[in-house]
């Protein structure tokens, strides 16, 4: 493997503004599953509400098969306007209380992904992490009018022994994000992710609500205030919209109606679990194959 050190370059001003800190390392990558674009939404709202500053910023153009994931570009009557350049960067963040955590945020590798791991753990040992946590949405046969649930999981199964489990044994395709819990768990080393449960329905769509029940979760787990108002806003007004959408067609209001009442069902019975490891891969491979569709 080559030097996984010179897939990032780091700025050593902000570096030395971690001195004395054990920050949380929270990341969120784009290409994997985001159902309702949870995490994406979630790591845009830190970015947009916090202060921020690039501590490290990593070289995407050796990770990134332009072929099977093009950029957009912008073409206006005989020029080329705009090119969206894509930017892998490790951020210094700061929260409500003034304490300092990172977040790493970009597109997902599509290659060397086992020298990027080894250049994040490099880096989580470098600035002494002490807890990293994953964030993203999956498409799950749940209603939008009733609370957000969520698949917690972690190295240390202690980290998250408060949360329910929803989910047996699945296989499921490989993301950059579990790979790198994976890695660090056999290094010992603490890391935990939730998956907001989205309904399949709303699975590519934009979903805040899922967004908003993940910023809980992430201060929750690590004590970190973040400003939950915008995503509150975002919530209101996009419930209002579906709801409104969902008035004007019998069918959609038979769904949610068939999938209140298996919620419901389940959260009485806290025994059960769903979905099914076949209901979870397939729904997994619809939402990868729709996505693929759009994206073409």
């Amino acid at each position: 493997m080559m030097d996984p050190r010179l897939l990032y370059s780091l700025h050593p001003d902000v570096l030395s503004g971690l001195q004395g800190h054990r920050p949380v390392l929270v990341h969120q990558l784009d290409g994997f599953v985001d159902a309702g674009q949870a995490g994406r939404l979630l790591s845009a709202h830190l970015l947009e509400q916090l202060e921020s500053e690039v501590l490290a910023e990593f070289d995407h153009d050796q990770l990134h098969d332009y072929r099977s994931r093009r950029p957009a570009m912008i073409f206006d009557t005989n020029q080329w306007k705009s090119y969206a350049d894509l930017q892998l960067r490790l951020h210094k963040m700061i929260d409500g209380h003034g304490e300092v955590f990172l977040l790493l945020s970009g597109p997902e590798p599509d290659v060397q992904w086992e020298r990027l791991a080894a250049a994040l753990m490099g880096l989580i040992e470098q600035l002494d992490a002490r807890l990293v946590v994953s964030l993203h949405g999956i498409p799950m046969a749940v209603p939008h009018t009733r609370p957000i649930t969520a698949t917690a999981h972690a190295t240390d199964p202690e980290l998250v022994q408060s949360y329910r489990s929803w989910i047996d044994r699945v296989e499921v395709p490989a993301s950059f994000a579990g790979l790198l819990e994976y890695r660090l768990g056999l290094r010992d080393r603490k890391a935990m992710g939730f998956a907001a449960h989205v309904p399949h329905y709303l699975a590519q769509a934009t979903f805040p609500e899922a967004a908003l029940a993940l910023t809980r979760l992430l201060s929750q787990a690590t004590g970190l205030a973040v400003p939950l108002e915008p995503l509150e806003q975002a919530s209101t007004s996009n419930l209002a919209d579906i709801n409104s959408e969902m008035a004007q067609s019998t069918e959609v209001q038979e769904l949610v109606a068939t999938l209140e009442q298996q919620y419901d069902a389940i959260a009485a019975d806290s025994s059960q679990q769903v979905p099914s490891a076949d209901e979870i891969g397939a729904e997994f491979e619809r939402f990868l194959a729709e996505r693929n569709r759009s994206e073409e």
